[in-house]
This record gives structure tokens, C-alpha cells and sequence, in this order.
């Protein structure tokens, strides 16, 4: 009596049996595509929330608006005794002051220092959204404008006509009169030194696009990027303060070195 042969591989397949991880596998392209529609889902609600055209944008930037700045500037950005009025700033001077974290100022004083930031940038983008909402003013800049792909060298020139008087020809800042002084611009981003062009925070003039045009603020943020980017290539550098650092360091130093010569060979001929 013949023993009745194992099924073959063949056979197998024509039972109709799956296979032990093919539910696995169907489950695993269902988790790819599920996860991949709420990414795309969820980065579409992202960008219409941050769109400050949008008139849900705009009525959650007066919902902030009024819970953390209404006290100074009024429940319309219209000002008070303790805040001027915002009517016309722009989105770029919310987005300017509330990104580098001026605002909402830490206490009274000569001008708003620089802090850690308050609000998140969808916030600080609604806060702009509101604001510009009052009335025509300066926008957030153009990425292209911002990305440091101009002329350094024009720029160059441009800073130092313009900014160096007060921020120092490497951008290291200065002190200014009455407690005041010019920031530092060796970690601002593009966006920022823009947008302070266009709005004169502090004591900085306007440079509208009649004095300064679009394309050389483009130029200047590319040499200070430059600068950024290509720290003191001779050596230290002393703070960048120029000549009054540079001068003290060889007073105390040359001329100690001169003097500590002279008393060695003295005692040495001795």
C-alpha cells in the first residue's frame, strides 16, 4: 500500500491559503497611506492657519491681540498713555518686534531689549495678521529678499553709509545717547534686519524703498550674512569695536611689552 505523496508548493497555492504575513503586510500599506493623507492634511491646515489673509487668522490674532497687548495699545491697536498706537505699522513691525522678542516689553525703559520669545510663529503671524488688518502698512518681506543670494560687496558699501555710524561697520552695535543703543546684527536672521529697515524700530530711521531700494536691502543683508558667516579672518578681533579696542589693547599690552623689555635689560647691563 502506497503512502499518499506530500502536497507540493504548487499545490499548496491552488488551496487558496495566504500567506501567514500577508495581513501584515496589508496592514502596514494601510498604516503608509492613512499616515501620508493626515500628513498632507495637516500641512494643509497649517498653512491656511499661518495665511495672514485669511479672516480666521485675523480673528485669532485679535483674540491674542487683546488678551496681551490691549493693555498698553488699546483694545483696537489705537494706542493708550502707556503704548503708541499700532494703526499702520504693518505686519512687519509686529512680526519684527514680537519675533526677536521686544514685545510685550519685559519693564519700562529707554528702549525694548531683546528676549526669549513669547509666542509661537503661528501666533506671532495672526498678531501680525491683526494688526495689518487696521490698516496699510509694511509687510513681512518677500523669502527671495531675505536669503542672502545679493551683492556683498554693494551692500558692503551700502551698510556703511547707512547703518555703520551706529551699528559699527561689523555690525557689532554701539551705544547710543540717553541709556539707548544700536543691537548687535551678528546673529539676525534676513526676515528681521529687513523688516527693521522698513519700520525703524527704536531710534533706527525708516529706509523706505524711495531711499533704500528692495534689491539693495537684499545686498546689505548679504553682506551682513557675509560678515556672520566669515568671523574676524586676521585674527581676534577685539569685539569689533574698532579703533578704541584696538588702541587699548596695544597701550596695555605693547607698551607693558616695552616697558617689561626695558626693565630686563636693565637688570641684565646691572
Amino acid at each position: 500500500m502506497t503512502e499518499n505523496p506530500k502536497p507540493t508548493k504548487r499545490a499548496a497555492r491552488k488551496t487558496g491559503r495566504r500567506h501567514p504575513l500577508a495581513t501584515v503586510a496589508l496592514l502596514a500599506i494601510g498604516l503608509v497611506f492613512t499616515g501620508g493623507a493626515y500628513t498632507a492634511f495637516s500641512a494643509s491646515t497649517a498653512s491656511a492657519e499661518t495665511d495672514i489673509t485669511s479672516q480666521q487668522t485675523i480673528d485669532e490674532g485679535k483674540k491674542l491681540f487683546q488678551a496681551n497687548c490691549a493693555t498698553c495699545h488699546g483694545l483696537e491697536a489705537q494706542g493708550t498713555g502707556d503704548g503708541p498706537s499700532l494703526i499702520g505699522v504693518g505686519a512687519a513691525a509686529v512680526d519684527f518686534q514680537v519675533g526677536t522678542g521686544r514685545m510685550p516689553m519685559q519693564m519700562h525703559g529707554p528702549q525694548a531689549e531683546e528676549k526669549p520669545v513669547q509666542f509661537t510663529e503661528e501666533q506671532i503671524k495672526a498678531l501680525a495678521a491683526f494688526v495689518a488688518s487696521t490698516a496699510p502698512g509694511p509687510g513681512i518681506p518677500d523669502p527671495e529678499l531675505v536669503d542672502g543670494g545679493g551683492n556683498a560687496a554693494n551692500g558692503a558699501e551700502l551698510f556703511r553709509i547707512n547703518c555703520a555710524m551706529c551699528h559699527n561697520v561689523a555690525g557689532a552695535g554701539g551705544a547710543l545717547t540717553e541709556g539707548k543703543f544700536a543691537p548687535a546684527l551678528t546673529d539676525v536672521s534676513g526676515t528681521h534686519i529687513y523688516e527693521a529697515m522698513v519700520t525703524g524700530p527704536q531710534n533706527m530711521p525708516v529706509f523706505s524703498d524711495m531711499n533704500i531700494t528692495p534689491e539693495d536691502k537684499r545686498d546689505i543683508i548679504t553682506y551682513l550674512k557675509y560678515v556672520q558667516d566669515n568671523r574676524s579672518p586676521g585674527g581676534f578681533e577685539l569685539g569689533a569695536l574698532g579703533p578704541v579696542s584696538e588702541g587699548l589693547f596695544i597701550w596695555i599690552f605693547g607698551l607693558g611689552a616695552i616697558v617689561a623689555l626695558t626693565v630686563w635689560i636693565t637688570a641684565k647691563s646691572n
